[in-house]
């Protein structure tokens, strides 16, 4: 049974051991903590096809959210996503434990924010500043091609697609591409029917890199006659999910793939 013992504030400075508790959070931290800062991350953290970090989460401790196991691991301080385990969260407050929120990214200048926001509560500005530097100088050559005059249309399982207010429309933004979901008035992540899309006929089609091993109803749309028909005469790109599930200087990666795949597009229609 956890026991609800008060936790005593941590001494003045930056904290000295850090548990994070979301994938997001887990990589911010890794990015920005110091060493020996953060003690514990996520295991989705060392999850591939989640976390750009995967490879790196391993010399780090694994928590499952649970508030009994973080609070034996004595942090003085915890980050989390503001949709994470919310038990947990209460829990750990309640307990006496400082927990940070980060609510999710829908725009670059969130991503930026958020970093910021992670080198203040480490006590670690400078390199929050550095990641964000990192991040605009990517964006900035992206930036410097210009617009691509194409159309991108991402579609997901079940039909779904990014509209406007989602990182991944900003991605596409900085990609200088034109988000077809955006375009059509759809707004966070949305049902695009596949007749919209067969008729819009996009420039570039934009996925993850999903495939279902067995036959499952959410991938049924690509099976579709029409759906199959416009995949073969569209190019198209996978764009791994684990760019843009997350905002950190590695969401630019996401807009460069997607830029590459338009322009190499391009070239072979001339």
């Amino acid at each position: 049974m956890l026991l609800l013992i008060s936790v005593a504030e941590a001494a003045d400075g930056p904290p000295r051991r850090v548990v994070s508790m979301n994938v997001c959070t887990d990589q911010l931290a890794m990015l920005v903590a110091a060493e020996g800062q953060l003690h514990s991350v996520s295991y989705l953290a060392s999850d591939p096809a989640t976390s750009v970090l995967a490879g790196a989460a391993g010399a780090y401790v694994v928590n499952h959210s649970l508030a009994e196991e973080i609070f034996l691991m004595k942090p003085d301080l915890v980050v989390a996503g503001t949709y994470s385990t919310r038990a947990t969260v209460g829990l750990l407050r309640r307990i006496g434990i400082r927990v940070e929120e980060f609510a999710p990214e829908q725009s670059l200048d969130d991503v930026r924010s958020n970093i910021a926001r992670m080198g203040e509560i480490l006590g670690r500005p400078e390199r929050a500043n550095e990641l964000v530097a990192e991040l605009d100088r990517q964006l900035t050559r992206l930036n410097d091609k210009g617009p691509s005059g194409q159309v991108v249309a991402t579609y997901y399982a079940n039909s779904y697609s990014s509209g406007a207010g989602t990182l991944v429309d900003a991605v596409i933004k900085a990609s200088g591409l034109t988000n077809l979901a955006a375009s059509i008035g759809l707004t966070g992540t949305a049902k695009l029917p596949l007749e919209v899309l067969v008729l819009s006929r996009p420039d570039l089609l934009a996925d993850g890199e999903a495939g279902y091993a067995t036959p499952a109803l959410a991938g049924e749309t690509f099976a579709h006659p029409a759906y199959r028909a416009l995949a073969e005469d569209t190019a198209s790109v996978a764009v791994p999910a684990k760019y843009t599930i997350c905002g950190a200087p590695f969401t630019a990666e996401a807009a460069r793939i997607m830029r590459d795949a338009a322009d190499a597009a391009a070239e072979g229609s001339k």
